[in-house]
């Protein structure tokens, strides 16, 4: 079984604005070697435009990190979108049933990132490995991450890593997985 993987960049004050945490090259490695452990990715709607709007070509074809995202393949949950490209396939339906699905298939993990479509995911308990870069800034401002969670998710420090920047990688798996 595939394992669900989220990471994303937070404020110490939570917030997870892309715009208010700048990316450095040391933020793409850690991005790209996300990806590379993975072999698919899940966005929702937002993510998947901002994404392609960034990424897709690649805009920078030095940065691993755009080279991999170019490349990877996607799939996207949306109940508005009507199709999508970009090596994407669309997801509609009943969501738990979709990503279980995904996860039962051979490979080696599913990256997804965002705000909406991950505590949806975490609300279900389908996410296996969570990942937050704490970047060293207050924002005061901004969409915050599992804003609205309407339970705890218990999870195990499994690993740690300081950047360069100042900025602090931890993974963390929920308890008893």
């Amino acid at each position: 079984m595939r394992p669900l993987r989220y990471s994303i960049n937070v404020s110490i004050d939570g917030c997870c604005d892309h715009t208010a945490i700048p990316a450095d090259e040391e933020l793409h490695e850690v991005a790209a070697d996300n990806l590379a452990r993975s072999d698919a990715l899940l966005f929702g709607r937002v993510i998947y435009r901002m994404m392609e709007e960034a990424f897709r070509g690649p805009s920078d074809p030095d940065d691993p990190f755009a080279r991999a995202i170019d490349a990877a393949h996607k799939y996207v949950v949306s109940s508005t979108l009507t199709s999508v490209d970009w090596n994407a396939e669309l997801i509609r339906g009943d969501l738990r049933t979709a990503v279980e699905e995904l996860k039962a298939q051979p490979g080696t993990g599913i990256a997804t990132g965002g705000v909406t479509l991950p505590r949806a995911l975490a609300e279900m308990g389908l996410i296996d490995e969570y990942e937050f870069i704490v970047h060293p800034r207050i924002v005061g401002h901004g969409p915050s991450v599992f804003g609205g969670l309407r339970q705890a998710v218990d999870l195990e420090l499994v690993d740690r890593r300081d950047l360069r920047s100042g900025a602090v990688v931890l993974q963390y798996r929920p308890v008893g997985r």
